[in-house]
């Protein structure tokens, strides 16, 4: 792959009002929106800094789409609200019908990523048609998943999404790549997420840090 490739980020963004219940144990519902809003311009600082023809952001949150504008991202609405797979459905055919050479799926959660990780997913993608995928820390989720062309293969995201993409993949004729990244790897979303995350080295001045540590965690 060449840095002048046409790929696009495409990042879901839910709404954050109610984000990441299942970290109420240890946040309050005020806080774990400021740390959705804290994890996305994380990622987005990553994705600006890499090597990407643009940055596609799917989301009917006011202030995710302030913040998606400001790092100069686009954004659209389409089935912003049909869950994951659906959003992304929707990019995959938004830069299809624009004729994108790829697409770089990544959560909004993963605030360790850096744009030298983005750059390494894209580096290792294959000639089209080809799938690279970095997989959460469990091997159960798909926190980055390169697709050359966008809609080269159907995607379905959910808690345990990794090795069925892997199947996927191999059923559509592609062999896929499997790159894992740490920063790709360590999404948040239960309180060991959080843990993790806080422990993790070497420690990054990131939005997300700093918001916890104000929190007193």
């Amino acid at each position: 792959m060449t840095p002048t490739a046409d790929i696009w980020a495409a990042l879901p963004v839910k709404e954050f009002a109610g984000a990441k219940q299942r970290l109420a144990p240890l946040l309050t519902p005020a806080q774990r929106e400021a740390l959705a809003a804290a994890m996305l311009q994380d990622v987005l600082t990553a994705l600006a800094g890499a090597d990407l023809a643009g940055i596609l952001v799917n989301t009917l949150d006011p202030l995710a789409t302030e913040l998606a504008q400001r790092y100069g991202a686009r954004v659209i609405t389409e089935d912003a609200r049909a869950g994951h797979t659906g959003a992304v459905a929707a990019m995959a055919r938004a830069l299809t019908a624009e004729g994108r050479a790829g697409m770089l799926v990544l959560p909004g959660d993963i605030p360790r990523v850096t744009a030298a990780e983005i750059n390494a997913l894209i580096a290792a993608g294959r000639s089209a048609p080809s799938f690279t995928i970095a997989p959460a820390h469990d091997e159960l989720g798909s926190n980055g998943v390169l697709c050359l062309p966008p809609e080269a293969m159907p995607l379905r995201f959910g808690d345990n999404s990794y090795f069925p993409h892997l199947d996927s993949a191999r059923r559509h004729g592609i062999e896929p790549t499997s790159v894992p990244l740490s920063g790709f790897a360590l999404d948040i979303d239960h309180p060991d997420d959080l843990r993790a995350f806080l422990r993790a080295k070497p420690p990054m001045p990131t939005r997300t840090v700093a918001l916890l540590h104000g929190f007193g965690l």
